[in-house]
């Protein structure tokens, strides 16, 4: 994994971290708490039980893979502030819009994550008793952890991207001015 030469590894690990990120976003949406409404018999009380926690788990599991393949691809590139610069040409242009694409869809899929486990894990164990004669047991609105899966293959695809391009742009030689040792505009010098 030197610095300036693609490495087939790096682009696989990402694509994998990405695609089990995907996996357990999707599983958290299918396994969301559901509430049903409940009446104690003894104090005439109603309130809400919420079933399993485990959609907030694999809520944390999505975001924790989706970090690490974020962490892998920006210590590699050294977060392209670092290291060698990038030749110029079409693809530094194009290094520079994915790595600002990437890094965007990759905050509004961590931010889906992040708030579908929260507010996951807020109606599973935080609800109680609740002295109000009409209400219904608030759960988690479907399709927070969808949007989080759909921006993790949209991060997935711009890393790839980005990482072919920065390669590209890392690989290429500079072009460099011919070194000219005297003036080529055709004066002469008076004596």
């Amino acid at each position: 994994m030197s610095e300036g030469r693609g490495s087939t590894l790096v682009q696989i690990l990402v694509v994998a971290l990405c695609l089990v990120a995907f996996g357990f976003a999707i599983a958290a949406e299918r396994r969301r708490s559901v509430g049903i409404m409940l009446r104690d018999e003894r104090t005439n009380e109603t309130y809400c039980s919420y079933n399993s926690d485990v959609a907030t788990g694999y809520g944390v599991g999505a975001f924790l893979f989706l970090l690490s393949s974020e962490s892998l691809l920006m210590g590699v590139t050294k977060c392209m502030c670092f290291g060698r610069p990038l030749t110029p040409s079409g693809s530094r242009a194009w290094s520079i819009i994915y790595f600002i694409s990437s890094w965007m869809t990759f905050l509004v899929a961590e931010a889906c994550l992040v708030a579908g486990a929260t507010k996951n894990a807020y109606h599973t164990k935080y609800r109680g008793m609740i002295y109000a004669q009409n209400f219904t047991c608030e759960t988690l609105r479907k399709g927070i952890f969808v949007a989080g899966a759909v921006f993790i293959v949209a991060t997935m695809i711009l890393n790839v991207y980005y990482y072919m391009y920065f390669t590209e742009a890392t690989n290429t030689p500079a072009s460099h001015k011919a070194n000219r040792s005297s003036s080529t505009v055709g004066m002469t010098g008076y004596a």
